[in-house]
């Protein structure tokens, strides 16, 4: 099932370090999570043992991410893995709850900064505002998006771009068309 559709990043080992590192974990910390050994986390993380399935779902749940992050739809050929992301491998991320859709642009979570690509569907809202640690600026591709930043409320369309600094916000899209944004955050939350 999950691995006849996706195979396992060949960056695993380095996305799983920066993730534990943006969430202020520390390895003996989600060693003690996972009911695991310092010594194999470390070898999980450096790509010297690679974890069964099971392993990386609860990976995925102490480290608040979609298990499907941590796969790829196709491998990167040899020469592109830590430059190019061809469309059809871009790795889905984010809980795709609330009708969003999001994919990874970034090679790999193992800079300071990641770029993600977020369809809204018609209709599609989150309810509760998120406060992140995180310096984010999108930009909209196509489509419209209300967004709410603490108390500001804005209406963006295609062609608007935005800042969030910590604060918290929330988005809906009420109209009847997809909104396609580009997202860049700092640190990789995903």
């Amino acid at each position: 099932m999950l691995q006849e559709q996706f195979t396992r990043s060949d960056r695993l080992g380095a996305d799983l370090r920066a993730l534990r590192k943006s969430r202020g974990l520390t390895l003996h910390s989600l060693a003690d999570t996972l009911g695991r050994s310092v010594g194999w986390l470390s070898q999980v993380e450096r790509n010297l043992s690679e974890p069964s399935i099971a392993d990386l779902g609860q990976i995925a749940s102490a480290l608040d991410v979609d298990v499907t992050s941590l796969f790829s739809a196709e491998a990167a050929t040899e020469d592109e893995a830590e430059f190019i992301v061809r469309r059809d491998a871009r790795r889905p991320i984010g809980s795709r709850a609330a009708g969003l859709e999001e994919e990874l642009l970034s090679p790999d979570l193992t800079d300071e900064f990641e770029v993600v690509h977020s369809t809204f569907a018609p209709g599609a809202k989150i309810t509760e505002a998120v406060r992140r640690p995180t310096q984010e600026v999108g930009f909209l591709l196509s489509g419209r998006l209300d967004l709410w930043v603490e108390d500001k409320t804005f209406r963006l369309g295609a062609g608007d771009s935005f800042r969030i600094r910590g604060e918290s916000f929330r988005w809906s899209n009420p109209y009847g068309e997809p909104a396609v944004a580009i997202w860049v955050i700092a640190p990789p939350v995903y």
